[in-house]
């Protein structure tokens, strides 16, 4: 039988203070070890996770000190004969990866929806902190888990046509039971949504500039395929879509902050002449034309642009009118969409060119209904 298995809890918790001393990274530098992949020991002192094979290691310096502490070789391929020992002294062995429980589902999603709303009100937050105070309520989460919860959590909220937090990309694959932590908090804490929705759906106070000009346009996202989500429980006052199409306020700012961008776009081209010739249509001539700027190539050619401006993500659905469509599809490839997202926060955008419907799947938001029998 091997020494390491002759070890106590006293020595155990020796290491585990040695551990809090030194901290995560001073502690797997002095023992010579990787961090864990798999198996942590619970510090009953703190709460916190430690590496189960590193403190198993340095607990053997504690109780045979003329032996000294094992290296890494000595426990190598013996993850699981680690855990044995320290359940067996009484220590709790979390395992990284498993599946997470309805409690730290809840504690997340709770979590999430404090960050978003804080997003909403345009109140500053740093989401490490919220990440590491997260952690030590959860059982045996690393920082890269969290975040993947949270980025899951968006995809959710982005299949339901709800505001995610922008700095957390949509992630597909999730747990059943976190779509349903999601829809169960959204039921039961309407007011905390109402907020979401009021600061989402609100226009800035002021028009944003083009500060890092080079960093506004992107690549049109690609995403994976959209789950098959129903909305029958969902309140039609969640439909942040027609909320951003029936928000003038916000509409017009996104229109003004395109006639800049095509202005600044054609002078740094080299066609300052062209610049002065980017028209406002929907403000001169109205809302009837099926696009919103007029505006040109560097070469000289005309463009026309419809612009959708929302204050959510890239992600983000938008509605389209029949005219609209028609206009794209009359206009071929001189028309162009100009997706604004995040508008209250940074605006950026990315550009459909050509018909609409070449490039996004449409789906039956309305019907006219007249009196009379069908048919």
């Amino acid at each position: 039988m091997g020494t390491e298995q002759e070890i106590t809890r006293s020595a155990v918790e020796r290491a585990l203070g040695e551990f809090r001393s030194l901290g995560r990274t001073a502690f797997l530098r002095k023992y010579g070890f990787d961090k864990a992949r798999k198996y942590f020991v619970r510090d009953p002192a703190t709460g916190n996770l430690a590496d189960s094979k590193a403190i198993v290691a340095a607990a053997h310096g504690y109780e045979f000190p003329a032996l000294g502490p094992l290296n890494p070789r000595a426990l190598s391929e013996k993850e699981n004969a680690v855990a044995g020992w320290l359940g067996a002294l009484g220590f709790e062995v979390a395992t990284v990866g498993s599946d997470w429980s309805e409690e730290e589902v809840r504690l997340t999603v709770a979590d999430y929806f404090d960050m978003l709303r804080l997003e909403a009100e345009r109140r500053p937050y740093v989401k490490a902190e919220h990440n590491r105070a997260l952690r030590e309520r959860l059982r045996s989460r690393s920082k890269s888990a969290v975040e993947l919860k949270h980025q899951n959590t968006s995809a959710v909220l982005n299949e339901l046509d709800l505001p995610y937090i922008p700095g957390y990309r949509p992630r597909g694959n999730y747990q059943q039971l976190l779509r349903d932590e999601v829809r169960r908090y959204i039921s039961d804490n309407p007011e905390v949504i109402n907020a979401i929705r009021d600061g989402f759906t609100t226009a800035p106070e002021q028009p944003s500039d083009l500060a890092d000009f080079e960093k506004i346009l992107i690549e049109i996202p690609r995403r994976a395929a959209r789950r098959s989500v129903q909305r029958r429980s969902m309140p039609r006052k969640f439909d942040f879509a027609q909320q951003d199409a029936r928000n003038r306020a916000l509409g017009r700012l996104g229109e003004r902050w395109v006639v800049q961008y095509e202005r600044e776009r054609l002078k740094r081209a080299g066609r300052a002449d062209l610049s002065e010739s980017v028209e406002w249509i929907s403000d001169t001539q109205g809302d009837g034309a099926g696009f919103d700027v007029r505006s040109h190539e560097p070469d000289g050619s005309e463009i026309f642009i419809e612009v959708k401006t929302t204050n959510r993500g890239e992600f983000s659905p938008f509605l389209l009118s029949p005219n609209e469509l028609e206009r794209s599809r009359e206009l071929g490839s001189k028309f162009r969409l100009y997706r604004v997202f995040e508008f209250f926060i940074r605006p950026r955008l990315f550009i459909i060119p050509g018909p609409i419907d070449a490039h996004v799947t449409l789906e039956p938001s309305e019907y006219r209904a007249r009196l009379g029998p069908p048919g």
